[in-house]
C-alpha cells in the first residue's frame, strides 16, 4: 500500500505545544519550505534518543491555510523505542530536521460511501481525511475508539465538525465497534479507511476478508511498532555472512542488521511493502508478526519475516517481564 514518495527535508519549528488527552501531546511544527499535506499524509523528523539521532513518522493531523504550520498528535509509547519519549520533551522554539508531508495513505474522492474507523492515536492519520470528506459533502461515517475519555485526543473538535457523522467508542464503557455487523452492512459502494492498534485493524481485516467486499475497498495505515507482544531483545544470524547481531527493544531488526554493515532492501519500513522480506532458517522463540503484508497462512508458517516491523520474542503471555530470551533467529537475506 506504499506510494513512491520524494522526499525533501526542510527546517521545523516548533511553535505549539499542548496536551490533546492523557500520553497524548499536540505539536505545531512550521515549516520552512512549506507543502501541501494531502488527507492521510505524514512527515518524518529527526530526534535524539537514547544518545543517537533516530528517524520516526507521524501523521499530519491538519493544516494551516496558508500551508505553513502543521498539526500532529503524539503519543507516548509504553515500551517506547525512544521516539515517542524525545517527542514529547521537545520545547516550543525547538528545531529540528523534518520532510516535507508524504504520501501512504490517499483518500479517494468519488466514493458513493464512506466508513473511517479510528483506534486511539490512529485518528491522526483519519482526521483529515474526515475533515475533507465534511467539506466536500460526502456519505460518511467516523467511528473512533479509545481506552477511556481521558485517552481520547481532540474529541471536542472531532463532536463540533463531524456531529452525527461521528461514532464513539470506549473500552471502559466495554463499548467496542461490533466489527462482523459493521462489514455486514456495507455493500461495494463503499471504501472503508483505518488506522489503529494492530488487533483492530486485525479483526476489521480477517472479517473484511471473510466477506464478498472488494479488497481495494479497504485501506488502511500502520504505526508499524504497534505488536501483539511487548518487545524483548533477541538475537538475529546470518550463517552464509557470518553475521550476529543483537537487536535491542529500542531497535528494529532491520536497523540493526543495517547498523552492522548488511546491505538491506526496505522502502515504507512499517511492515506493509514487503520488500525487506527474510527468510527463516531456524527459529528459537516465536515470531511477532507486526506486518499486513503477509496472509494469515504465511504467518503460521513463519517462514518469512518483514524485518522492519516483526520481532521475536520468547513470552507466553505477551509481557515482557515472562520473557525467557534471548529469542533467537536465523536467516536468509534476498
Amino acid at each position: 500500500m506504499a506510494a513512491t514518495n520524494i522526499e525533501v527535508w526542510q527546517q521545523g519549528e516548533i511553535i505549539e505545544i499542548s496536551q490533546a488527552a492523557n500520553d497524548i501531546k499536540k505539536i505545531v511544527i512550521r515549516q520552512s519550505k512549506p507543502a501541501k499535506a494531502d488527507p492521510g499524509s505524514h512527515i518524518d523528523l529527526m530526534v535524539k534518543a537514547n544518545g543517537e539521532m533516530v528517524r520516526r513518522s507521524y501523521s499530519v493531523v491538519s493544516q494551516s491555510e496558508d500551508l505553513k504550520d502543521l498539526t500532529l498528535g503524539v503519543f507516548l509509547v509504553p515500551n517506547s523505542r525512544g521516539g515517542s519519549i524525545a517527542v514529547h520533551e521537545l520545547n516550543v522554539g525547538d528545531q529540528l530536521d523534518i520532510t516535507q508531508p508524504l504520501q501512504n495513505f490517499p483518500l479517494r474522492v468519488g466514493a458513493e460511501r464512506y466508513v473511517l474507523i479510528a483506534g486511539g492515536i490512529g485518528v491522526t492519520a483519519i482526521m483529515a481525511m474526515a475533515a475533507v470528506l465534511k467539506r466536500i459533502g460526502a456519505n460518511y461515517t467516523l467511528m473512533y475508539a479509545a481506552r477511556s475519555r481521558d485517552a481520547m485526543a481532540f474529541r471536542e473538535e472531532l463532536e463540533a465538525l463531524h456531529g452525527e457523522n461521528l461514532q464513539i467508542f470506549f473500552d471502559e464503557d466495554k463499548n467496542f465497534i461490533q466489527i462482523p455487523e459493521l462489514i455486514a452492512s456495507l455493500d461495494d459502494n463503499t471504501e472503508l479507511y483505518i488506522c489503529g492498534p494492530i488487533r483492530l485493524m486485525d479483526a476489521v481485516r480477517r472479517t473484511w476478508l471473510d466477506s464478498e467486499l472488494e479488497n481495494t475497498n479497504l485501506r488502511f495505515e500502520t504505526f508499524g511498532a504497534s505488536g501483539w507482544y511487548d518487545p524483548e531483545e533477541f538475537i538475529v544470524r546470518i550463517p552464509a555472512k557470518n553475521v550476529e547481531v543483537l537487536v535491542n527493544k529500542q531497535h528494529s531488526m532491520l536497523e540493526a542488521l543495517e547498523a552492522a554493515g548488511v546491505d538491506m532492501l526496505s522502502d515504507c519500513r512499517k511492515g506493509e511493502c514487503g520488500l525487506c522480506e527474510v527468510r527463516v532458517l531456524n527459529l528459537k522463540g516465536r515470531v511477532d508478526h507486526r506486518d499486513v503484508f503477509y496472509s494469515e497462512r504465511q504467518k503460521e508458517e513463519n517462514e518469512k519475516i518483514s524485518c522492519c516491523v516483526s520481532r521475536i520474542v520468547t513470552s507466553e503471555s505477551g509481557l515482557a517481564a515472562d520473557a525467557s530470551g534471548p529469542a533467537l533467529v536465523e536467516i536468509v537475506t534476498t
